[in-house]
């Protein structure tokens, strides 16, 4: 066993500096000794075996079950190196690859009563958790770093604003906002924007929520949250805004979803759609994310949503690719995370927390060193409804900003 662990992570690991202790003691070097060094150590033999037969969904495995520790370092800093391979997946992890790509649609295939069981999974739980880690707005999703010195809080803010600009939300205009979250952007375009917003949402725990921060802030006249699936909701609408939501769509899907909103959507109505997205075409969910984090989800190449767009009628207006957007707001969470980890622990367990730690970590190195994004496409039914520039946008931006600063209290820390 020793033997075939040096033998095929040398293969892999060609960059770095990771020194590998195995279950039985014995310790080599991997990488070409660049970069700050890290240490590992496989604590029994099945941890070894669950790397070299499934290292995708393996890794994460061992590190949940203590059976893979990092002795120098940290978990992020040791998916740091992993993940900066000159091979995306080991030699020996592909036939698991192939297989999970001719079975992909199988795993997306989202009909009404599986997607809220999906969602159930993740997001309906302990809403302590969340205020662990996420901002005090509990935004769930990719912020939007404006400097390097941007706080969370902040870029959360600017995410809000940017996607309200793109919006071109006039007082009083119906706004669909599909995976309405916690609220938080939904109350954002009621307070700041003027619009009559309908949140839906599949999480019960999110639905609660939301509709009592409306009622907090005074907003349940603007803003209301709903129970409910994208393809039954009633229409029409002269927005439709989707953040963090089409990852849970599944391509076989996509079709029917945007067939909906063009439906949805009025004449002279806009959409924006934020979206994760990979930059080198489709491929198939990572097997531990979809088994222990996100059942059901997939995160889209552009070359599988534009056709899709194009078949609903609707025209793309604009693209806007957010690169390393994700990777800093997902280390916010992860220090923010291992801050109060042990809250966590005392909320559900060790192996919990552990699983978390390595989804946290995991996610920002995938942004950090491979090919993932975020994008924003905006898209209306015919031409001429946005401007023919994007000149508007900071104008927007502006005009929002001098609103927030007018009407929005000093925020709280998440937990306050």
């Amino acid at each position: 066993m020793d033997r075939l662990l040096r033998r095929f992570l040398s293969q892999f690991i060609r960059r770095g500096s990771m020194t590998v202790t195995g279950a039985s003691g014995v310790k080599f070097a991997v990488g070409d000794g660049a970069g700050v060094p890290v240490a590992v150590r496989f604590v029994t033999p099945d941890a070894e075996r669950k790397i070299l037969v499934n290292p995708e969904l393996g890794l994460g495995e061992a590190y949940m079950d203590g059976e893979f520790v990092v002795e120098r370092g940290t978990i992020a800093d040791a998916l740091a190196v992993l993940l900066d391979q000159p091979d995306l997946l080991p030699q020996w992890a592909k036939p698991w690859w192939h297989l999970r790509y001719l079975t992909r649609h199988l795993k997306q295939f989202n009909p009404r009563s599986r997607a809220r069981d999906n969602v159930a999974h993740h997001y309906d739980l302990d809403a302590r958790l969340y205020s662990l880690f996420l901002d005090a707005d509990k935004q769930y999703s990719c912020a939007y770093f404006q400097t390097p010195a941007t706080t969370l809080d902040d870029a959360q803010l600017a995410k809000k604003r940017h996607i309200a600009a793109k919006l071109l939300i006039k007082p009083g205009q119906r706004v669909l906002d599909i995976g309405s979250g916690w609220g938080g952007l939904g109350l954002y375009l009621a307070e700041m924007a003027r619009a009559d917003v309908t949140g839906i949402t599949l999480s019960t725990e999110q639905l609660q929520i939301a509709n009592a921060r409306a009622s907090e802030k005074g907003l349940t006249g603007s803003a209301r949250f709903l129970l409910q699936d994208y393809r039954d909701i009633a229409g029409p609408f002269d927005r439709i805004v989707s953040v963090g939501m089409f990852e849970h769509v599944g391509a076989r899907f996509y079709d029917t979803y945007f067939q909906r909103c063009a439906e949805l959507l009025s004449e002279d109505g806009v959409m924006l759609l934020h979206s994760i997205g990979r930059s080198q075409g489709p491929d198939s969910t990572n097997p531990w994310i979809a088994k222990y984090i996100f059942p059901g989800g997939y995160i889209p190449a552009l070359s599988e949503v534009l056709p899709a767009i194009e078949r609903a009628g609707l025209l793309i207006c604009d693209i806007e690719i957010l690169r390393l957007h994700y990777a800093e707001t997902l280390k916010a969470w992860r220090e923010r995370f291992m801050a109060r980890r042990e809250e966590a622990v005392q909320l559900y367990d060790e192996r919990f927390a552990l699983m978390w730690e390595f989804y946290l970590a995991a996610c920002e190195m995938t942004f950090r060193k491979q090919n993932m994004m975020n994008f924003q496409i905006q898209v209306t039914r015919r031409q001429g409804v946005v401007p023919t520039t994007r000149d508007y946008m900071p104008r927007e931006e502006a005009r929002l900003r001098a609103r927030e600063g007018a009407t929005r209290p000093r925020l709280k820390l998440a937990g306050e």
